[in-house]
């Protein structure tokens, strides 16, 4: 947990200081460095927010996965309207002629598309002459906005007595967390026994103990099935996101649909929209409902939206209902994943390291392969590639229901001794494993 904690606090800190660096940056190595610095933390707070919520919570973490997750959408969905008053409609550099740059602006957004682009040869834009931009405030309020979260981190870290210069007498804040405790009773002999342990033991109490090798011996070959399905599952549904929110305006200015630009604007807003809604509502519906048929529900309901996104290509009235389906049905596949998967490997977390990142790599490597086939091969196989990514996901979820079927189930007397059981609190309220 101090690992855990304390690279949570690099991380968030690490990105309000990205943030606040980025409008300093005048050489593009520079910035492309300081991108992949807040890359590496944003990769660390997924990973470890997951994993935590999981290796806490267990059979609970369904519900907090999706409260997590919902404020991943909310994120997405509030930082563009942060950054919206201070984006400008004119050129951004002061010069004689900036007046007539300015009224070829939304000629050249109309001739920016993926598929054919135009000649901008003869469109002349200012490239010397003072800057006037404001997009640099956007860039300062959201590190402003993110700095009480590494405070946060801290507050709890010194709460928990975990900062070595600050080692005070206050009382710990997770001892009083219901939801951390095994619901059934524990032994005073067991609970002295586990009082006896040390802190770090062997098992998954390490940060990096998923790496260890040891960890996969005698491991069936379903172990490893279900680890590679589940992340394949979220490389797909995660890639579709991805694509999909950052293709779906270059689909709907082009032909045959022709929106407007400004209307095809609110597209990936809507689709971020229900996203963040559809997190909202699979909160109290995780309660009632198994991850698995969720899962089930989300994948066949984005199989079917893409189906009918197909059917009514020229519809624009569809495009916008499709969107607001897809988001709805995608928005909380990542978590009930992570909750599906967890279940059936007995919330040990390294699972969770393996599903973010196969997210991860999905969400990069779709967006790069869908660009490359729009610009070859038009716009209508935006869509296109849509169905097949759902039809593999559906194969992939099939596959890991069927190895969820083959997977041994645990003893109870083994799953008992196992270093792996959940954290129970001692007399001290610290959590011993």
């Amino acid at each position: 947990l101090s690992q855990s904690l304390f690279a949570l606090f690099a991380s968030s800190l690490a990105i309000s200081l990205v943030f606040a660096i980025i409008p300093l940056c005048h050489n593009v190595v520079i910035l492309a460095v300081v991108m992949a610095v807040a890359g590496l933390a944003m990769g660390c707070i997924d990973t470890i927010s997951n994993m935590q919520l999981v290796k806490i919570y267990q059979k609970d973490s369904a519900i907090f996965l999706q409260a997590l997750h919902f404020f991943v959408g909310f994120g997405a969905l509030l930082s563009p309207l942060i950054a919206d008053p201070f984006l400008s409609d004119t050129n951004c550099i002061l010069s004689n002629s900036t007046a007539n740059a300015s009224s070829n602006l939304p000629h050249i957004r109309k001739s920016l598309v993926p598929h054919h682009p135009g000649n901008l040869s003869h469109y002349d834009l200012p490239m010397k002459g003072m800057v006037v931009t404001r997009v640099s405030y956007a860039f300062w309020i959201m590190a402003l906005i993110n700095l009480p979260v590494p405070i946060a981190v801290f507050f709890l870290l010194y709460k928990e007595r975990m900062v070595p210069c600050f080692n005070g007498s206050s009382h710990p804040l997770l001892s009083a967390d219901e939801l951390a405790m095994e619901t059934r009773p524990v032994d005073k002999e067991e609970l002295s026994t586990t009082g006896q342990r040390p802190h770090t033991a062997g098992g998954h109490n390490d940060l990096f103990s998923c790496c260890q090798s040891k960890n996969f011996r005698g491991a069936s070959y379903t172990y490893f099935a279900v680890h590679i399905t589940g992340a394949l599952v979220l490389f797909m549904t995660d890639g579709i996101v991805g694509e999909y929110s950052g293709f779906v305006y270059s689909y709907a200015v082009e032909e045959p649909l022709s929106v407007v630009h400004k209307v095809a604007g609110y597209l990936p807003s809507l689709f971020w929209g229900f996203i963040t809604l559809g997190r909202l509502i699979s909160i109290p519906v995780s309660y009632r409902m198994k991850p698995a048929t969720m899962v089930f529900i989300n994948v066949v309901g984005v199989l079917i939206t893409f189906l009918l996104l197909l059917i009514f290509s020229t519809s624009v009235v569809f495009l916008f209902v499709g969107t607001a389906s897809l988001g709805l049905f995608l928005s909380s596949t990542f978590p009930s994943m992570l909750a599906y998967t967890e279940d059936i490997l007995q919330y040990k977390g390294c699972a969770t390291t393996v599903l973010v990142t196969g997210a991860g790599i999905g969400e990069m490597v779709l967006q790069l392969l869908v660009g490359s086939i729009i610009h070859d091969r038009g716009s209508y196989s935006f869509l296109v590639c849509g169905m097949i990514f759902g039809c593999l996901a559906f194969t992939f979820y099939a596959l890991l229901v069927f190895f969820h079927r083959m997977y041994p189930k645990p003893c109870p007397d083994q799953d008992d001794a196992s270093p792996d059981k959940a954290a129970v609190p001692d007399d001290t309220g610290q959590y011993q494993r």
